[in-house]
């Protein structure tokens, strides 16, 4: 695979839906545990919302390491150490990227472990971190425009 210019439209569809599903994540009722359980459709809301969100940012940095520096990792929790090897991200955001990206596998595969207090906690304490991760990779994309393709 030859690196190449990343595809704008694809930065801005992955951003955009990672905002969204931020937004649709903080519209939940997350003052108390009891407002967050008291329907089964919350936890499951903010568990699709999580898990999107999730994969937009990693499929963001894919798209970054595979389009910008022609690699392409087969799994998430690569995608971290990858960027970090190439410069795009810190030792620590890749570390908290790699930690999500065990969670989003985690989130897939043994969903039956995750019950309501656990995301509820996850939301109310830890959607930040999404949100450092997401800031690291605007940066990196700010700082490099001649990397991005701006033609339709």
């Amino acid at each position: 695979m030859m690196p190449a210019k990343l595809r704008a439209t694809v930065v801005l569809e992955r951003l955009g839906w990672i905002e969204r599903m931020l937004s649709g994540l903080q519209a939940l009722p997350l003052e108390s545990l009891d407002r967050f359980t008291a329907s089964p459709h919350i936890p499951a809301a903010a568990e699709s919302y999580l898990r999107r969100c999730l994969e937009a940012l990693l499929d963001l940095g894919r798209h970054i390491l595979a389009k910008g520096f022609g690699r392409a990792p087969a799994e998430y929790r690569a995608v971290a150490r990858e960027l970090q090897a190439v410069g795009v991200l810190s030792p620590e955001e890749a570390d908290l990227l790699e930690k999500m990206a065990g969670y989003r596998n985690r989130m897939v595969h043994f969903y039956q472990e995750i019950g309501p207090e656990e995301l509820f906690r996850i939301c109310t304490e830890q959607v930040g971190d999404i949100e450092r991760a997401t800031e690291a990779l605007r940066r990196w994309l700010r700082e490099h425009p001649e990397r991005i393709d701006e033609s339709l």
